[in-house]
């Protein structure tokens, strides 16, 4: 890719970028930061993070980058004009409100905020500072998704019926104790939502929004959102659940995902028209195409990172992953803020596999619901899943850009 704004060498005065959450996921940033760095393209001026920084040995700490452990202090000293935000979801508003206020574009990792309102708020806040906001759904810098979205353009699987996502992870004990926010519903009064849908597998349910914005081209407009959720340890969130989005314009969206699968599925998605069927493995960016005798590799990816320099040095670049472009995805998350607790699992229907930290727990069969789920659209009490309970359903009212927020709720019903 080409140096943001200049064709045969780095910029004079590289953009300073800061990065907030310098550990955990933070230090893929840093891999990510780090050759970026060392090409001149930018400068890293600061991390930030209330532990010690963690060493990466692929992204050592460059000399001369300042180390803070409060977000404000550096905002104040330091005065980045590009804020990598990687902290815990629940944190994200009041982060990132901070950064615009002192002159900076951000690259927000993903769930950017936790409902409709906050998304709003947000958006107010760049307008008024005249900022941008990039939100690490990476996988939209995906040729892969490209070739997909302009094959469904182009008429090549006839008119879409359907589009659907489907994964099945793993994830140990250890994985909730990773964070005192892990598994949480709520922390301090606060939504956190760390379930499978708003979090790990939060990719899959956002490439099928960019699917249905290339089916329908225009935004995606949610109007009811149906879920069945469930879980295998005592946590308040999902690690399984179906959902199903209806939109204003365009066939219903199904996400069937699980981190107790029995069988890795990476995450697939699946979309159905009426003279053929396409599948993307979105995280390997495999792609099989009607009349392709197999899945094959399209390679390339944009940098969100790279994308946002390019962005600053030259307006008519767009972003890839816009604040805007994730409205659909927040109305998702506010529907589950006011959904029930997922529903425990137990029993037979779960084994148990390892000891210690690394154990995971996985539930018989589920992999063929999910995958059924996909396949035909159905919620598991639809199909007949005798372990399943009746979806949570909300009517959805849009908003002018397409986001939408819940104001009507029901009960679960029969499905």
């Amino acid at each position: 890719m080409l140096t943001p704004g200049v064709e045969d060498g780095p910029p004079v005065n590289p953009t300073r970028v800061a990065l907030i959450g310098a550990n955990g996921h933070g230090r893929w940033h840093r891999r990510v930061i780090g050759p970026l760095h060392d090409a001149g393209r930018l400068r890293l001026a600061a991390l930030v993070d209330p532990r010690p920084i963690e060493a990466e040995p692929a992204a050592p700490v460059p000399p001369g980058t300042r180390i803070f452990t409060d977000h404000r202090e550096m905002l104040a000293e330091v005065a980045p004009e590009v804020v990598v935000i990687c902290t815990p979801p629940h944190t994200h508003l009041r982060i990132a409100g901070d950064a615009v206020a002192a002159g900076a574009d951000l690259l927000l990792e993903k769930p950017p905020v936790l409902c409709s309102a906050e998304h709003d708020e947000l958006e107010a806040a760049l307008s008024a500072a005249g900022r941008v906001a990039q939100v690490g759904f990476q996988a939209l810098g995906s040729a892969a998704l490209s070739a997909l979205t302009d094959a469904v353009t182009a008429g090549r699987l006839g008119t879409v019926t359907g589009i659907a996502t489907v994964a099945a992870w793993q994830r140990p004990d250890a994985y909730y104790a990773r964070a005192p926010w892990a598994g949480r519903r709520l922390l301090d009064g606060r939504p956190v939502l760390d379930g499978a849908l708003a979090n790990p597998l939060a990719h899959a349910v956002m490439q099928c929004l960019a699917v249905a914005e290339a089916v329908a081209g225009r935004p995606v407009v949610p109007v009811g959102i149906e879920v069945e959720r469930y879980r295998v340890r005592p946590i308040e969130v999902d690690d399984t659940a179906v959902l199903r989005v209806r939109t204003a314009h365009g066939p219903p969206i199904v996400a069937a995902v699980t981190l107790a699968g029995e069988d890795f599925v990476p995450g697939e998605v699946i979309v159905t028209g009426s003279v053929g069927r396409a599948v993307l493995e979105y995280p390997t960016d495999r792609l099989s195409l009607p009349g392709d005798a197999a899945p094959a590799e399209v390679p390339g990816r944009r940098g969100l990172l790279e994308n946002l320099l390019a962005h600053r040095a030259d307006p008519g670049v767009p972003l890839i992953a816009p604040l805007a472009r994730t409205a659909p995805f927040t109305a998702v998350l506010t529907a589950l803020q006011v959904a029930p607790e997922p529903t425990l699992l137990g029993g037979g229907l779960v084994d148990p596999v390892g000891t210690g930290p690394q154990r995971v727990l996985r539930i018989r069969g589920v992999n063929a619901v999910l995958r059924r789920a996909a396949e035909r659209g159905e919620l598991p009490s639809e199909s007949g899943v005798e372990w399943a309970v009746p979806p949570w359903r909300v009517t959805v009212e849009s908003g002018a850009r397409g986001g939408g927020s819940p104001r009507r709720s029901s009960q679960p019903a029969a499905g």
